[in-house]
């Protein structure tokens, strides 16, 4: 292994959403000491490292990503004496814990936001954007990205506040250098506290354009909006940041930053700029977009063919210069098995399981959603009271209710296929009432096919997805050229298939991976050598010219 990898380039993180991951005191809701009584499990899986969404005291606007207060545990979830405990045992096990970190915005009930909505001279007022409206017009004319206007008219002090998310989620002004210090102290307070790293929400929106122009653009729009992302001095708070803090403790760090291109991402996680570790790019995520000006609100299936060239952009983009985050799903999409596989009942444990292979086996580090080893799939919630996330239900008024654009039938199927709450239903663990997660009403439905679909039912079959997780997280903590290995992209333009191979010192390794449910034929045969060895198959064998539905496998061919 080489003397300069990190160690997170060889890590696979768990995503635990709090929320919805184990609750035990009774409230419907998951807690911290329900992430602590799981440890043995995820020790198992084989993970190194635990991301947990927010835990910080909200009012829950937005599920945790309204804060109130940074250095406090949000009472559903429990105590700060329940946190170092998670995080005591977690380092036990051998499993390293990040942090969300929340600092494009906070909740406004914040006591930074509270007083900065006392006076036009209050000393926090800077904190955040106040502008004066253009005589009966807003100060400008960007839209929320959960829909409406980005700014809320305050009575007290007859001036609008910038959000763009919810009216509950006022951004923070990042120009101002008191501010930056109060965050970078924060930020100090928990990795002192032991943490291993942070998460950073939408992290490339804490510059905005000076002067706040107009612009059509939602923030979260396919290619991201100039004015609100990957500003002019994004670069310069992100090397403070690392400079004052991130630098003087062995972690890991992650930023969310939509609309990103791999030129973009060398700036940010690039080796030699001294910002953060990898990002999260959303292009993969955009290709089933609507086509009809709905975005995300859509049924569409992604081409093969634009994912396969998205990927490859990314894998070649990075090379050498900035490493990858892998991931197919998150709290804010819709899960893996539903969108880019087949949940239904026949493919679903094998589609799960090529999507893994087609995964893992990149140059990267992988992050896997709860519930992503056990082929979780979407809720499919066939009424709008089942929902509860504030983007859906937003998106629901405005193009059905209000502007009556979509009919409720239609809209009904592109949240089912598109909402966020599809992978924030609880985790199923076994299949009692409520799937093990609570024995109280869960704060939102159940996945019906808890009974089916649940960890109990995964560990006791050895041919499970859970089995074929832990496989792929040996293989990566064995084989260096997982980590170390560069890409190569085979059969671009194949409509069906996703092959590549991964090279590191004389070692070739040939990925193939079937994205249909048909059994189809190919000439694979003339990229393997005689003595080519079948690592990993999600059937009982290894065949080569032709690939059974969904089929994946891994060749060692040097």
């Amino acid at each position: 292994m080489a003397a300069t990898i990190k160690w997170w380039q060889q890590a696979v993180v768990y995503q635990v959403y709090p929320r919805s991951f184990q609750d035990t005191n009774h409230d419907g809701i998951g807690d911290l000491k329900g992430i602590t009584a799981h440890l043995d499990y995820l020790q198992q899986l084989g993970v190194d490292v635990i991301w947990l969404n927010p835990i910080y005291r909200s009012p829950n606007d937005d599920n945790g990503y309204d804060i109130s207060d940074y250095q406090q545990i949000a009472a559903e979830f429990g105590t700060m004496a329940d946190f170092d405990d998670l995080l005591t045992a977690a380092h036990d096990h051998g499993i390293k814990v990040i942090m969300d970190l929340v600092v494009n915005h906070t909740s406004d009930e914040h006591p930074w936001f509270l007083q900065s909505r006392q006076s036009r001279d209050n000393q926090y007022r800077d904190f955040y954007f106040w502008r004066s409206g253009k005589g009966a017009d807003q100060p400008n004319n960007w839209e929320s990205a959960f829909g409406g206007s980005a700014w809320t008219y305050d009575e007290q002090t007859q001036q609008y506040y910038l959000h763009t998310f919810s009216t509950k989620q006022p951004d923070l002004n990042w120009e101002n250098p008191a501010l930056r210090t109060a965050i970078y102290q924060m930020m100090t307070w928990w990795l002192e506290k032991g943490v291993d790293g942070f998460r950073m929400d939408v992290i490339n929106q804490i510059s905005k354009l000076p002067g706040l122009p107009d612009g059509p653009l939602k923030p979260h729009s396919q290619y991201g909006d100039a004015r609100v992302t990957n500003g002019p001095h994004v670069h310069e708070f992100l090397q403070e940041m690392n400079q004052r803090v991130l630098s003087r403790f062995d972690i890991m760090t992650v930023g969310e930053t939509h609309g990103v291109t791999p030129a973009d991402a060398r700036k940010y996680a690039g080796n030699d700029r001294h910002e953060l570790d990898m990002v999260f790019e959303f292009q993969h995520l955009r290709l089933d977009n609507s086509q009809h000006g709905f975005g995300k609100w859509s049924t569409r299936k992604t081409p093969l063919v634009a994912l396969k060239q998205v990927i490859n952009d990314w894998q070649t983009g990075l090379a050498g210069q900035a490493w990858n985050s892998l991931f197919w799903n998150n709290h804010d999409t819709p899960r893996a098995v539903s969108r880019f596989g087949d949940d239904r009942p026949m493919y679903r444990v094998r589609s799960a399981k090529m999507l893994a292979t087609c995964l893992h086996l990149l140059q990267g580090t992988p992050y896997i959603y709860q519930g992503e080893e056990l082929g979780m799939t979407d809720a499919h919630f066939t009424d709008l009271d089942s929902y509860r996330d504030i983007e859906t239900l937003n998106a629901y008024r405005d193009l059905v209710t209000d502007r009556h654009l979509l009919t409720h039938a239609d809209m009904m199927a592109r949240l089912a296929a598109s909402s966020r709450d599809n992978s924030r239903t609880p985790m199923q663990w076994n299949a009692t009432e409520n799937a093990g997660f609570s024995d109280a009403q869960p704060w939102i439905k159940v996945n019906p096919n808890y009974q089916q679909i649940n960890a109990e039912a995964a560990l006791a079959d050895p041919d499970s997805v859970w089995y074929y997780y832990q496989q792929l997280i040996k293989l990566r903590h064995h084989y260096p050229i997982v980590t170390l290995g560069t890409f190569k992209l085979l059969l671009a333009d194949d409509t069906q298939v996703f092959m590549y191979e991964r090279h590191w010192q004389g070692q070739t390794w040939l990925i193939a991976c079937n994205f249909t449910s048909e059994t189809i034929s190919r000439p694979l045969h003339q990229y393997l050598t005689a003595d080519a060895k079948c690592l990993l198959s999600n059937y009982d064998d290894c065949q080569t010219d032709t690939l059974r539905p969904y089929e994946a496998w891994v060749y060692q061919l040097a």
